[in-house]
């Protein structure tokens, strides 16, 4: 157990790489802050902790991160109910497909609410106790289409690339306090976020993918505890592709 007696919070919580990462960090010793909309699902991901180790900590914290006063309030909540937190992942995300042309305002406002904007709320909360602290471990999951781009996902991918920028400036930032900030960008991995695509595009990213296969929650989420641990020491500001080898 080797996050034994530290703090995680994690958002996007409710499922799928978040509930994994959940479930990974409480499994390895870890009090676990889960964050996110639906309550019961969140609850859900509480139990799946309490059973991944005995005696494991997993508390629901229902927060819109979108919502940079939400966010704050949150933060101070966790601190108050643990007394530190060590890692934060920003793992909250959503996808609207949806060509250039077609695209409205309110879906590009969305993707950047919900998946770049709310990353800079949980940074910015979170390296206030962990700079008093002198550590901590920040980990945002961005996504290879943010690396590469995809048709039908501009809106998604800009959304995903600037979680890779942001992960870079504030490892700058922060790094003088011993505060390490990394990225994990996952390719297609089996979630309810998947399930919807074509069966053509999931083959065609399955051929591409050197392992041959499409990719676990679990997968990602022992990535995600590896740079929270303390053998990623003296890892920070990079981004770390868990795709099979789509990118090759």
């Amino acid at each position: 157990m080797m996050l034994e007696g530290k703090v995680a919070l994690v958002t996007g919580a409710s499922r799928g790489i978040g509930r994994s990462i959940a479930e990974t960090l409480a499994a390895r010793g870890a009090d676990v802050a889960l964050i996110g909309r639906d309550v019961e699902a969140l609850r859900e991901t509480a139990a799946l902790c309490a059973n991944a180790r005995a005696g494991a900590t997993a508390e629901v914290f229902p927060t819109d991160v979108a919502d940079r006063d939400a966010v704050e309030r949150v933060t101070g909540a966790v601190i108050e109910r643990f007394s530190r937190i060590d890692f934060a992942i920003s793992n909250a995300g959503q996808s609207i497909d949806a060509l250039l042309l077609r695209l409205k305002s309110e879906t590009i406002d969305r993707m950047l609410d919900v998946n770049l904007k709310s990353a800079f709320y949980l940074c910015a909360a979170v390296a206030k106790p962990m700079m008093k602290q002198r550590s901590g471990s920040i980990v945002l999951v961005t996504s290879i289409v943010g690396m590469i781009g995809n048709a039908g996902q501009a809106a998604y991918s800009a959304s995903k690339a600037g979680l890779i920028g942001l992960c870079k400036s504030v490892a700058k930032e922060l790094g003088s306090r011993n505060i390490r900030v990394n990225a994990v960008a996952p390719g297609l991995i089996e979630t309810a976020m998947t399930e919807t695509m074509p069966d053509a595009a999931r083959e065609y990213l399955i051929k591409q993918a050197a392992l041959g296969r499409a990719g676990t929650p679990e997968d990602v989420s022992r990535v995600v505890a590896f740079l929270c641990s303390d053998d990623a020491g003296y890892i920070t500001g990079q981004t770390l592709v868990v795709d099979g080898g789509i990118l090759m």
